[in-house]
């Protein structure tokens, strides 16, 4: 699976799962769906991703997200 992907995936579930828990337990939750977006927003203007840094270094995904200097055309 391309890193890309996981990192939509990771991104899709903790904006799920924050408003789930804004709904059931309480509204700051949805502070965990505004950090999720942010993160999304200055990773396009940054290419600095944390997600993919993490990703790898667990060796999960080909690295193939946003702007990636390590990667050769």
């Amino acid at each position: 699976m391309k890193t890309e992907s996981i990192i939509r995936l990771l991104a899709g579930t903790l904006v799920l799962v924050s408003v789930t828990l804004a709904h059931f337990l309480s509204p700051w939750w949805l502070l965990l769906a505004v950090f999720v977006g942010v993160n999304l927003v200055q990773s396009v203007f940054t290419g600095f991703c944390l997600a993919e840094i993490i990703l790898r270094k667990l060796r999960l995904g080909d690295g193939a997200c946003a702007v990636n200097p390590e990667r050769k055309p």
